[in-house]
């Protein structure tokens, strides 16, 4: 049968299927509601306690801010002080910051606000409880070459290079009792050994320090240029000297010694400071929770919802580490083989086998990734259950994959703006059944103070795109009422705190956020594709060191790659799918043609080719096509097994399998792609994705061809969409969804519109749903198995009923919060940036001003109500008409509907309009007015043209930011569509 007959039949079953469905069942589905809100539908922030000098008073009235604002949750995470303030610093975990634990834990119990907190101060875990034994490790060698019957002359010994790395508190202008110069530049000199004797380290900032000091021996092997190696540590005595004579032959030596990476606690609060701790040893881990043990007796933490732990970042540092003194002993128990007799290839020293020094890498890097997975990850997920807790966990940047490390928390994270990076996070979560996957979301959008909602919204979006369905923001700093503005804040944030003019409008932003997560928290994820994650062809990747890490991102670690190609591809042409690592595949379970996991099902398994694929992998694989699963394989199946144990005997099983299945059959018209039986499933190969897809009975969501992007979940009665527009165009039509449905409920989250959707039969047996959407916005798309109920509403489309009237006269603006000072008031017949009304006062202004004008209710009252659209606005705005309050507007759409009712003869319109708080950050700079007074970065520019001779931001040369209400402000009579 050819494509467009069986276009044709599908066409008419789908017409004929609506026509049953919405027949034969008399309940129908339940009337469109929005679900009950919970504090985890909530948009969560981080809040940091800058040298957690915090107290009750503030802590209560910053919760209820919180809570006025509709935020749900709040992380707590201790970093660095804030000068003037050090009398009130607290010291982590001690007796006082329990108390204010506790005081938090009780405050935010009785506002429904929920509580994480960071295990430890700023990241990564380390304190002053890591001594050099508990701290990360790395490994460094040094090599020797023997003939036969010489004797090696020099001692066996490695000299650490001295190092130290720190940013001082870089206070300029600011008094502070403990501050430096900032001009001295810290030298080993200045230190004290160990680090931790040093008693000024908030002041000192340090992000590294390495002592000059010769390194312990690990092992010493000699390889001959044929034949075995050998083991000549126990040949080397205290001195490093070795009682050894080469024999016959020439030999390498290589000796293996093991450095203190050095690595300190980054952005850490007082009593924080310290080196990071060896994250490859559970008992050091262990010992490192026990501090947290200790500082719990005797206090209630049930509040508490989970530990946190920002992403790895050991090796943002010089050198990785890359160790842990019992490496040698768990290489060769998990992979079967002694490291030592490959030492050559594994540095990538065994020259003219380029296979065997792969492998040996990956077995390598395969261990570290292990190691990080079942000593870090794994125990501290107990340690939490301990507690009756949970673990929200940042596995990105780890050297492992981050798919299993996020696979083993309760609540991956993920952060940054790239789908592929979040879909790794929330790949995890669904294969593993994990409700909740979270984001640390708008950090660095934009310059400091230059980040809008709007920004936010696009921001947040792409994380509900990737699958995230609990947004944390990024973040909010602990500010006591009395500090001067911009009061406390953090070097790397969009800044959510009230000192930011937007703070008027935010929660309306966060009611849009807590509708979305209301629905994507609900059912299952209802992805189609699980995609193979080819790690083992990175880990043999040599690189520039010995670790790989992985941040989640596809586009430059797998540049050119099959696996690339077809992510990107699925994304593109609307075909859900989830990664899945080579430990979750050895789980997954095939029911007739589905496979299980995690309480999910998807349709088919894709493995793109590649290089290297584990035997144990490729045997499940064919398991479960023998039980009835279809499997495919993208442009090739993978070339050969990884790892270097046993290699011959695996690939001579490797080989049979691959023998074993028969491309010969064709399974399509076009004999593009190939088929193979395979027991009660089948092998399906080839080049191009839509036929593949096709073949395999994958549905996909061509509304993506229109620029429109989804998530699909799946709710029992029928499906959700989250569907936003980022095509530039509006969209006004029918849209195609995947799914066959019988009725549908649109959700506007933004407006809070809600009603029976109007759906028709589509293509292929899926339905078309009827979209208005601007540019930028969004939309819930909650279809049902049943026909609806007549007896409710539907969603309120509107169409024009006669032309858009501009609304014309005289404004008054009057500024109503913010400074440096309040700017008098003007009236004004041309709407303009409030920049460009007169003096210094409005240039420096960030605040809010209220827009007024009274108007006559345009001559045509024809339609239903009018669209209200007040076309530009810089940044944000809440609209009032004859003394009612509408709804706040935070973009990117600047539009509202207004019922006729409320329109009367004569009218007063009031819009409030917030800025950013750039022009008067700029201000403080232009005039001295010290602001910047953060121990530790203080203050980091993302954007190169805004950092001043001392490598920090300056906003001294910004020029005033366009602010306010630029319009033009129109009506437009619109009717409800039939």
């Amino acid at each position: 049968m050819n494509k467009e007959k069986r276009h044709i039949l599908l066409r008419v079953f789908a017409v004929l299927l609506l026509t049953y469905m919405t027949g034969c069942d008399t309940t129908g589905p339940p009337p469109p509601e929005w679900p009950d809100i919970t504090s985890e539908n909530k948009p969560w922030t981080r809040w940091w306690w800058q040298g957690s000098a915090v107290d009750k008073e503030n802590l209560t009235r910053e919760l209820k801010q919180f809570q006025e604002a509709n935020i749900g949750g709040v992380e707590i995470t201790p970093i660095y002080g804030v000068a003037g303030y050090e009398d009130q610093f607290i010291d982590f975990l001690s007796p006082e910051w329990m108390e204010m634990l506790t005081h938090t834990l009780q405050e935010a119990d009785s506002l429904d606000i929920g509580v994480d907190m960071a295990t430890g101060t700023g990241w990564p875990f380390g304190g002053p409880m890591v001594g050099e034994a508990e701290a990360a490790k790395y490994v460094a060698y040094e090599t020797y070459e023997l003939q036969e019957g010489e004797s090696l002359s020099e001692p066996i010994a490695y000299i650490q290079e001295p190092f130290v790395r720190a940013l001082g508190n870089r206070m300029f202008g600011v008094e502070s009792g403990s501050a430096i110069d900032p001009g001295e530049e810290i030298g080993l000199d200045d230190l004290e050994e160990p680090v931790s004797a040093n008693e000024n380290l908030q002041s000192l900032a340090l992000e590294q320090v390495r002592f000059e000091k010769s390194l312990p021996l690990v092992t010493l092997m000699a390889y001959p240029e044929e034949g075995e190696a050998l083991d000549l540590t126990d040949s080397v005595d205290a001195s490093g000297n070795l009682d050894w004579t080469a024999p016959r032959g020439n030999w390498t030596l290589y000796a293996l010694f093991q450095g203190v990476h050095g690595k300190m606690v980054e952005r850490a609060g007082p009593g924080g400071e310290g080196l990071a701790i060896n994250h490859f040893d559970e008992k050091v881990l262990t010992d490192y929770l026990s501090r947290f043990d200790e500082a719990f007796e005797g206090y209630d933490i049930s509040g508490l919802r989970s530990f946190f732990n920002d992403s790895y970042e050991v090796d943002d540092a010089r050198g990785e580490a890359n160790w842990t003194p019992r490496f040698l002993e768990e290489f060769e128990q998990r992979r079967g083989y002694d490291l030592r007799e490959h030492l050559p290839a594994l540095l990538g020293e065994n020259f003219g086998e380029e296979d065997k020094n792969s492998r040996i890498l990956s077995d390598y890097r395969r261990t570290v990734s292990d190691l990080l997975l079942d000593e870090f990850t794994r125990p501290w997920n107990r340690w939490a259950e301990g507690k009756d807790t949970h673990i929200r966990n940042q596995a990105h940047g780890s050297p492992a994959n981050i798919l299993d490390l996020y696979a083993a928390s309760d609540i991956p994270e993920t952060e940054g703006t790239d789908i592929f990076r979040a879909k790794m996070a929330s790949s995890a979560g669904h294969v593993t059944g994990k409700p909740l996957v979270s984001a640390e979301s708008a950090t660095w959008l934009n310059e400091h103070f230059a980040s809008t909602l709007s920004d936010v919204k696009k921001a947040v979006d792409r994380f509900f795109l990737g699958g995230v369905n609990h947004i944390v923001y990024h973040g909010t700093a602990y500010s006591p009422q009395n500090a001067a503005w911009p009061g406390w804040l953090f070097y790397a944030a969009v800044h959510f705190n009230p000192q930011n003019p937007f703070w008027n409008h935010f929660k309306a932003f966060n009611t849009y956020v807590t509708r979305t997560q209301s629905f994507l928290q609900r059912g299952r994820p209802d992805n189609d594709v699980l995609l193979y994650f080819p790690i083992h062809d990175r880990w043999a990747e040599r690189g520039a060191g010995l670790l790989e890490h992985f941040d989640g991102g596809i586009e430059k670690q797998f540049e050119g790659t099959a696996f690339k190609e077809v992510a990107e591809k699925m994304q593109n042409r609307g075909y859900g799918f989830d990664y899945i690592s080579d430990r979750q595949l050895l789980q997954l379970e095939s029911s007739g043609q589905q496979l299980r996991t995690g309480g999910n099902t998807y349709k088919t398994l894709l493995v793109p080719a590649g290089n290297y694929i584990p035997l144990a992998t490729f045997e499940r694989i064919v398991e479960l096509a023998d039980s009835g699963a279809t499997v495919l394989f993208y442009r090739d199946l993978p070339s050969d097994v990884a790892g270097w144990s046993d290699l011959e005997a695996d690939r001579e099983r490797f080989r049979q399998l691959v023998d074993e299945i028969d491309f010969s059959g064709l399974g399509s018209d076009e004999g593009t792609v190939r088929a193979a039986e395979a027991g009660e499933g089948r092998f399906l190969l080839g080049k191009n994705l839509d036929e593949l897809m096709e073949e395999a009975s994958v549905m996909r969501e061509s509304m993506t061809d229109r620029g429109l992007e989804y998530l699909r979940r799946s709710h029992g009665k029928g499906h959700t969409y989250f569907i936003t527009n980022r095509s530039g165009n509006p969209i006004d039509g029918w849209v195609p969804i995947g799914v066959s449905a019988a009725s549908a409920a649109l959700f506007d989250p933004m407006r809070g519109k809600k009603g029976y959707a109007d759906l028709r039969p589509g293509e292929v047996g899926a339905a078309e749903i009827y979209l208005q959407l601007e540019p930028g916005e969004s939309v819930i798309v909650q279809t049902y198995k049943t026909g609806r109920s007549e007896a409710e509403g539907t969603y309120p489309y509107l169409e024009e009923a006669g032309e858009r009237v501009a609304l014309e006269g005289r404004w008054t603006v009057e500024f109503t919060g913010g400074g440096p000072t309040l700017p008098e008031p003007v009236e004004i017949d041309t709407l303009e940036s409030w920049t460009k009304f007169g003096g210094k006062a409005v240039e420096h202004f960030s605040g809010t001003a209220n827009y007024t004008l009274f108007f006559d209710a345009p001559e045509r009252r024809g339609g239903d109500g009018w669209l209200l659209d007040l076309g530009r606005v810089e940044q944000s705005a809440r609209v009032t008409l004859n003394g009612q309050d509408l709804d706040a507007l935070t973009g990117p759409v600047f539009q509202l509907y207004i019922d006729r009712a409320l329109m009367q003869d004569s009218n007063k319109l009031k819009i409030e309009v917030a800025n950013l708080m750039a022009n008067r950050i700029a201000y403080l700079e232009r005039e001295g007015i010290p602001w910047k007074k953060f121990y530790n970065i203080n203050m980091s520019a993302r954007e190169a043209g805004n950092r001043n001779d001392h490598g920090l931001f300056d906003a001294s040369d910004w020029q005033p930011g366009v602010s306010g209400l630029l319009g033009p402000v129109t009506l437009t009579p619109v009717n409800a569509r039939e």
